[in-house]
């Protein structure tokens, strides 16, 4: 027989437990991924970076993925976690640039996390006449707002004279020796979620081919091309093997094969001409960012995808995933 509360108790824990879930696939999402087992990996990852930023992770989507429910949006975005992904890297983009150990930048982070997932809204309503995904945009508005604003409070900034900067032509050494190269092959995974070092991105990497071998073999193209891209273009060495120049390359080659256009050979050429796009584009978005400090954060990943993404209906050779394939003849 059943003890009394028995019942109750199960119910509670299978809430929360699916809860847990969907903040996890949120984590997940920032590469496409519904993956709890992936969320689980990624964060992870962040606390090898440092605790603070595991703890913002996980309450930055926790607390998007509370506010999309509360605010009755489609339970199958939820379960997916597409309401949790933008607000992860809203917390953790706040813990990086503000300083994770004010009490401020905590306030903030969990108030940006709530925010984005309204800033969501209206972006996928814009989009949707388009049929096209919000991306990062939602949050890669906010983290622009913050790092703009930020200096102009003193409650809030804690890093003295504020983030401008001076736009300048690339110096420094562009070779690229061996340790140059299979680092920022692994830091290009990490720094989405803003982190430099490579033994990061290795378990960010180990995280996606969790979820899926495809992904993550596009996602290491891209990490490739990034790299190759740049040092094609004279990026300084450093730059590259911090992670910097190829993080959006990454995203991208994603995106555009197997995520939202369908896997084949010609959707691969055209996700690793986007994830060249987006290396170059990486240096423009600093030059236009300048005055903030430079932080480019995923802008030309979005940029990128939502241009070849809206183009690809143009050509009979790319096909939307979930599209019907096109009669023989």
């Amino acid at each position: 027989m059943r003890e009394p509360g028995t019942a109750n108790n199960s119910r509670f824990a299978g809430r929360y437990g699916r809860f847990a879930v969907q903040v996890l696939r949120g984590q997940a999402q920032v590469d496409f991924l519904p993956s709890a087992l992936t969320g689980a990996v990624f964060s992870v990852a962040l606390f090898t970076a440092g605790w603070a930023y595991g703890l913002y992770g996980l309450a930055g989507t926790a607390v998007g993925t509370a506010t999309a429910r509360l605010l009755g949006v489609d339970r199958g975005r939820v379960t997916a976690g597409l309401e949790g992904f933008n607000a992860c890297l809203v917390a953790v983009g706040f813990a990086v640039f503000l300083g994770a150990g004010h009490l401020s930048t905590a306030l903030l982070a969990l108030a940006g996390s709530a925010v984005v997932t309204v800033v969501t809204g209206a972006v996928a309503r814009i989009f949707a006449t388009w049929d096209l995904p919000t991306f990062t945009l939602p949050y890669c508005l906010m983290a622009s707002a913050m790092t703009i604003a930020a200096p102009g409070f003193q409650r809030v900034w804690h890093h003295g004279a504020g983030l401008a900067t001076l736009t300048r032509p690339a110096g420094g050494p562009t070779a690229l020796g061996p340790a140059d190269l299979w680092h920022a092959f692994f830091a290009n995974f990490a720094q989405i979620f803003f982190m430099p070092q490579w033994y990061v991105g290795l378990i960010f990497l180990a995280g996606i081919f969790a979820a899926s071998r495809r992904v993550g073999l596009m996602a290491c193209l891209g990490s490739a091309v990034g790299i190759l891209t740049a040092w094609a273009l004279g990026a300084p060495a450093d730059q590259v093997a911090e992670g910097t120049m190829g993080y959006n390359a990454v995203l991208v080659a994603m995106a555009l094969c197997g995520v939202f256009l369908v896997a084949d050979a010609w959707s691969l050429a055209y996700a690793l001409a986007g994830a060249v796009a987006a290396t170059g584009l990486s240096a423009a978005m600093a030059a236009v960012f300048a005055p903030s400090g430079g932080h480019t954060f995923t802008w030309p990943f979005v940029l990128v995808s939502l241009v070849f993404l809206a183009a690809a209906p143009t050509f009979p050779r790319l096909r939307r995933v979930g599209a019907p394939a096109p009669a023989p003849g």
